[in-house]
């Protein structure tokens, strides 16, 4: 493939995602999307398994939310949120709060992941605060979790997944644990909650799928677990769905398996259908109330510039009514059971250790970290946008991949890391 001239300029100043720039091989130069579709600068195309890092649920392009974003854009792309309001992200606030469950009622928006989970945590750390228990100052969370890539949410990452071990000491340690997995992990983390919960503000978890953790599925007993744990020991849950929400598992939003809701969610990502930034730290009235008062200092003293962005906020609107449309629940079950069929051969693959699906998310798991860069090449070589992390190869396709397209990328997986892949080796340095 010959490089265009604004690649090969462009890529003496870009700093690159994820990577060894001195090492890894040249990104593939991308000029436009369609559906489930890359194309690159010389034409070829590409079947997205990833949806862009999970976000583009709907397909590349679609033409509802592409014709909302071009009407707010006309109308007012952008206002502060300071003293000012707009229709789209207060319409957006209302029904989020009515399709979540129970009392999440209360929507504070910003433009990326990371940051909404970082203001949750300010949000779990300020609720103590107004409530006049200043020593709950740290927080719980659990090994294969991550949670984003900015200094708080590095602590409650897992210390062990390699990304953000040279930060170990830069900020304050927080408690990491095993989930409570049966019950005798429920035991030992009742006995850390016991020992240690006068001092944590909050539990915080990836419901159902440990996601850039390396794909981790885990029971909605789970989940039950720690709302339980919770209430006994006076902390509060929060629950990143910033991957799992928007129907990824099956459900509109993973916590609707286990039947209970946590006091704050995250939510980001397919949230605009992978077309703008935007997430938002979704709080309970419980949290709310802390908060609400006539003293100025009980505020959450915080606004990202771009909070509430009237654009993003016309795409979101658009997202939830394609989700309203009630199509995207089949499409989850056809896309599921498409990839339960295409990757089950992988099961006996050299150094496979384990093949499971759960809703849209495939999974292929290696007994060693995979060599990221080598097998991204091999997949588009195959017609397949696939790119591994850590110690698997996994697809998160759009819910409206067509039948065709799966194929295109069942086939593409078991070519390269089949039992009769012609790739040779999987082993490299992770990444993501």
């Amino acid at each position: 493939m010959t490089t265009p001239d604004w690649l090969a300029e462009g890529a003496k100043h870009v700093w690159r995602p994820y990577c060894q720039m001195k090492t890894a091989p040249a990104p593939l130069p991308v000029v436009r999307t369609h559906g489930s579709r890359i194309v690159l600068e010389d034409g070829h195309e590409l079947v997205d398994g990833i949806a862009s890092w999970w976000t583009a649920v709907h397909g590349y392009n679609h033409p509802h939310i592409a014709a909302a974003v071009r009407e707010q854009l006309e109308a007012m792309p952008h206002v502060m949120f300071g003293g000012l309001a707009h229709e789209p992200a207060y319409r957006l606030a209302a029904r989020l709060a009515a399709i979540l469950p129970g009392e999440l009622d209360h929507v504070f928006f910003a433009e990326s992941g990371s940051v909404s989970v970082e203001i949750a945590m300010k949000m779990a750390l300020q609720f103590h605060i107004n409530r006049g228990e200043t020593g709950r100052t740290r927080f719980l969370s659990f090994r294969g979790g991550y949670h984003g890539d900015t200094l708080a949410t590095m602590t409650v990452c897992d210390p062990e997944e390699g990304m953000h071990s040279l930060f170990s000491g830069v900020m304050p340690a927080q408690v990491i644990a095993d989930l409570p997995l049966d019950e005798a992990s429920e035991a030992a983390l009742d006995s850390l909650l016991a020992e240690r919960g006068g001092e944590i503000a909050a539990m915080l978890t990836e419901p159902l799928v440990q996601g850039a953790g390396g794909m981790l599925f885990h029971d909605p007993e789970v989940l039950r677990r720690l709302r339980r744990l919770a209430d006994k020991h006076g902390v509060l849950l929060i629950f990143d769905e910033i991957f799992t929400g928007f129907g990824r598992t099956g459900e509109l939003f993973a916590m609707q398996a286990a039947g209970i809701e946590p006091d704050i969610v995250t939510l980001s990502k397919a949230l605009t259908g992978g077309t703008l930034p935007l997430s938002a730290a979704v709080a309970s009235r419980k949290v709310f109330e802390a908060f609400w008062s006539d003293d100025a200092g009980a505020a959450l003293m915080h606004g990202p510039t771009y909070m509430g962005n009237a654009l993003a906020s016309a795409a979101a609107n658009a997202s939830l009514d394609l989700f309203e449309a009630g199509t995207w629940k089949a499409d989850v079950a056809r896309v599921s059971a498409a990839l339960k069929e295409g990757l089950e051969p992988c099961r006996s693959a050299p150094g496979v250790v384990d093949v499971r699906v759960l809703g849209a998310i495939g999974v292929v798991e290696f007994s060693s970290p995979v060599a990221v860069g080598a097998l991204c090449q091999a997949f588009a070589a195959k017609g397949a946008w696939i790119r591994p992390m850590g110690k698997v190869v996994y697809l998160t396709p759009a819910y409206t991949t067509p039948d065709a397209d799966l194929a295109i990328l069942m086939s593409a997986i078991r070519d390269v890391i089949g039992p009769n892949g012609v790739f040779g080796g999987v082993e490299g340095s992770g990444g993501v």
